[in-house]
């Protein structure tokens, strides 16, 4: 009954139509909880940037950092905390635990696996693949 059940999940979760991201609500956790470090911009040049041991990226150039494709994964495993960075002595994000709550929103990586996030990291992500430059 078990592999049923999760044979099912899985079939309705690669199912499930493109992310369900709200980008409005990404800005806002953004401003709340990034801003700080990465800056208004995503730019990296936020007030609390010059107190960082390591630099904030420019958040706005991910895609073009890696080949043109936004790094799905890399940013998912920065923000949940199971790829942490230690900027200040603690992990980034320092707000990582506000963005766990129940994984029950699906994405899709790039390879096409498809995973469970955060309604808030879904969010989130999307509005930082919106800042993307086109160049």
């Amino acid at each position: 009954m078990r592999r049923v059940l999760a044979c099912l999940s899985a079939l309705a979760l690669t199912a499930a139509p493109g992310m369900a991201q709200d980008v409005d609500q990404g800005r806002a956790l953004f401003q709340t909880h990034c801003a700080t470090c990465h800056g208004a911009d995503a730019t990296g040049q936020g007030p609390l940037a010059g107190a960082l041991v390591l630099q904030p990226v420019d958040l706005t150039a991910l895609a073009a950092g890696n080949g043109g494709a936004f790094p799905l994964e890399r940013v998912l495993r920065r923000i949940d905390g199971t790829d942490p960075l230690v900027s200040h002595g603690s992990p980034m994000p320092v707000y990582g635990p506000y963005f766990e709550g129940v994984a029950n929103t699906p994405m899709k990586l790039p390879s096409g696996q498809p995973v469970l996030v955060s309604e808030p990291i879904a969010d989130l992500v999307g509005y930082l693949q919106s800042l993307q430059e086109t160049n």
